[in-house]
């Protein structure tokens, strides 16, 4: 098969799962956690039931096919990597991780799947979805970007990568995702704080990137 067309197939297939993962995380974290918070005690018993559970399947699932197709995208990429990409790519990779290694294990606890302290795991579940729904907006912007914003540099893995903009954005990409580990919600307890908290972070982190 043709090398492009290959490529394309990929990028058409990460954008796919992507779709399917960032719709399920914002269904968790703007619908689904509403009504948890509304429903009857038999309606939020079925639901952790029932529909969280496979809601959940195909988020992890989403979420590690969203993986696996963009690591074979920057190999496609090349020489074509520039640090709007590199940027979207850890913000992704800390975003896939927090479903794996933390969202999942901790939301078997809280709808009971497991035993355990579930309350407290619902709380570092909920962190951790929070911190991917923060990350979502700048991740989208940077691979948008990387093609569509005329004053990119393109060049490969180089010194261009270790300017002081670009060590900045991701000082601040790592201590989000530490808070995601060992912190608290903080502004992004509500859904109209984290939406507003996302944007904010995209226009800070990019603003630093194309500034500094």
């Amino acid at each position: 098969m043709d090398s492009e067309i290959l490529s394309f197939i990929v990028r058409w297939a990460h954008v796919l799962f992507g779709i399917t993962w960032i719709g399920l995380l914002y269904y968790f974290n703007f619908i689904q956690g509403g009504y948890f918070k509304a429903a009857s005690p038999e309606g939020l018993s079925d639901a952790k039931a029932k529909l969280a559970p496979e809601a959940l399947w195909w988020f992890r699932w989403a979420a590690m096919f969203t993986f696996i197709t963009g690591i074979l995208l920057l190999g496609y990429l090349g020489k074509a990597l520039n640090d709007y990409i590199i940027l979207s790519a850890l913000m992704g990779t800390l975003m896939f991780l927090n479903v794996w290694l933390i969202i999942w294990p901790n939301q078997k606890v809280a709808l009971g799947m497991v035993e355990g302290d579930g309350p407290t795991a619902g709380a570092k579940a909920l962190l951790a979805s929070r911190t991917n729904t923060l990350f979502s907006a700048p991740m989208v912007f940077g691979m948008l970007g990387s093609q569509h914003i005329g004053a990119l540099k393109t060049s490969s893995m180089s010194a261009d990568f270790l300017s002081t903009g670009f060590l900045v954005a991701v000082a601040i990409i790592v201590l989000l995702e530490l808070n995601a580990i060992f912190g608290k919600t903080g502004p992004m307890t509500t859904v109209k704080g984290v939406i507003h908290a996302s944007l904010a972070l995209t226009a800070v982190i990019f603003g630093v990137l194309y500034y500094v």
